[in-house]
């Protein structure tokens, strides 16, 4: 990896306007802050709205950016035009979470694959030779090509979804969520896969995940979301090893493991920690707003 970031993400803060119920702006990001080599897996990490899809749609461009910078390359790409975020579209692009509503079910493996390459005029000669490979690239044999997307299982699609993303090469690919919807034997096949292409093509990754499980096979480091904060980043075999923040220790904890006094063991420390966790949440809140707070109110 260069001494060079690929991607620097610096004091970002994504805050959408009050609507409906919610009478006050909310701010799903408060100032993370993260960097990404050429070559490199950065994983995201928290629970249900931790922030951490949202950190990956400020990257595409797909968030507002109310503060702070997205640099890719050296160029602050944070409010770019959408014709703007379209010439980015050969280096940045994304994996999405369900590989049954990412891929249009009308359209054939090829037709799917084609279309980003005829955005970039390339001939159909061309575009037929870049399909066969990225269909071998992925995994999947060239017949795949005339059939549509209801005949592929979950991992296949998955897999057109990732040749979809490597059509162009970019250098930056966002994986949001990309093997949640997978069971665990796909889910090693998929992440084997993602490993073999980095190295293939040393493409970087920004791998967002709940499951720190996910993360340590492939991520070298590993950022954890909290309340949209990160509260612990580092090597990636330390943070989902031998984490530091009780929020990591949680997440930790909550993966299940084949023995059942040590699962036990872990659920009752899993409880202690959300537990203190509370209760430090509750006592920020009570200095923040200034309030009292009585017991059995």
């Amino acid at each position: 990896m260069t001494t060079e970031p690929l991607l620097v993400v610096d004091d970002l803060v994504v805050e959408y306007p009050a609507k409906g119920f919610r009478k006050q702006p909310f701010r799903a990001l408060k100032g993370v802050s993260i960097d990404i080599h050429p070559g490199e897996c950065v994983g995201l990490v928290g629970e249900s709205g931790s922030g951490k899809t949202t950190l990956g749609r400020a990257v595409l461009g797909l968030a507002p950016v109310s503060g702070g910078k997205v640099v890719y390359k050296g160029k602050d790409i944070g409010h770019l035009s959408r014709k703007q975020r379209r010439a980015l579209s050969d280096e940045i692009q994304v994996v999405f979470q369900d590989p049954y509503s990412s891929l249009n079910p009308s359209l054939t493996i090829e037709q799917t694959l084609a279309e980003p390459l005829r955005v970039k005029k390339m001939s159909s000669a061309d575009a037929s030779r870049r399909i066969r490979t990225l269909l071998d690239q992925v995994g999947l044999p060239a017949n795949s090509a005339t059939r549509l997307p209801r005949e592929f299982s979950g991992g296949q699609r998955q897999r057109i979804a990732i040749a979809r993303a490597l059509a162009l090469s970019p250098e930056l690919i966002v994986c949001d969520e990309p093997v949640s919807a997978l069971d665990l034997s796909t889910q090693a096949r998929v992440l084997d896969l993602f490993k073999d292409i980095q190295e293939a093509t040393g493409v970087a990754y920004l791998f967002v995940s709940h499951d720190l499980a996910v993360v340590r096979h492939l991520s070298h480091r590993v950022a954890v979301m909290y309340h949209g904060e990160i509260v612990e980043y580092g090597d990636g075999d330390k943070v989902t090893s031998n984490p530091d923040h009780p929020y990591t220790q949680r997440l930790l904890l909550a993966a299940p493991v084949p023995d059942p006094a040590r699962q036990e063991t872990r659920r009752i420390d899993r409880r202690r920690l959300l537990d203190e966790q509370r209760k430090q949440d509750l006592e920020f809140s009570i200095t923040r707003t200034g309030t009292s707070l009585v017991v059995g109110e």
